[in-house]
């Protein structure tokens, strides 16, 4: 780890700037949270006014398969936000902006694009297979 990255980490204007991008982030994510809740209490009260049987009827199976991508997108944005939490408790300790695996700086291009990243683009592949990245 050299001295100049540990400066640049913790540097004001890229601090800065990463809070602004996972405070951005993090209200798109708050949004999306919200609209992918109304859409899935929107199917779960349009299937309580009317007797489905998955099993036989035709409209079952496609209502089902809806409930459940909804269900899936609502998951992995809640499990977003709690990765933006993280990011952001990493970035209030001073510990935010540093690949996991090797300890190296997390470019600005890739924070700009992932700013709750926690590796860099090298060590996303190998953390991606343990479930991090």
């Amino acid at each position: 780890m050299s001295d100049q990255g540990v400066e640049e980490v913790f540097s004001a204007p890229r601090s800065e700037r990463l809070r602004e991008l996972l405070d951005a982030d993090r209200i798109g994510t708050l949004q999306q949270i919200s609209a992918l809740s109304r859409e899935y209490e929107a199917i779960v009260e349009a299937n309580a006014l009317v007797a489905i049987d998955d099993e036989h009827d035709p409209e079952g199976a496609s209502t089902a398969f809806e409930r459940a991508h909804v269900a899936a997108l609502l998951s992995q944005a809640r499990e977003h936000l709690d990765d933006l939490d993280r990011a952001l408790e990493r970035l209030a300790e001073g510990d935010c902006g540093r690949c996991e695996q090797c300890g190296e700086l997390i470019p600005m291009e890739r924070l700009e694009v992932r700013p709750a990243a926690r590796t860099c683009v090298r060590c996303a592949p190998a953390a991606r297979g343990r479930g991090r990245g």
